[in-house]
């Protein structure tokens, strides 16, 4: 994904996840909660599928385990700092 394809939601979602403040819910749909509250499915599952978060370490399904930016993502926020909300 782009990131010019990112909107508003998506990019505080990531800005939260650099921030280390994302929690994965393993499973086939992943939930991702931020400071303790659920985020939008839709967008946590466009962040997922394009290749933007991920589990920090393997879960199994039901774990909540710490969300992390992807290497990709990585890069894209230390060179555009446009991913914050």
């Amino acid at each position: 994904m782009d990131p010019a394809e990112l909107n508003h939601r998506e990019r505080a979602i990531l800005g939260a996840v650099a921030a280390g403040r994302g929690e994965l819910l393993a499973g086939c749909e992943p939930d991702l909660a931020v400071d303790g509250g659920w985020c939008d499915r839709v967008a946590v599952t466009r962040l997922i599928v394009g290749g933007w978060i991920c589990a920090a370490r393997p879960a199994r399904v039901g774990d909540l385990v710490p969300a992390q930016l992807t290497d990709v993502a990585r890069d894209v926020f230390a060179a555009t700092r446009t991913l914050t909300a």
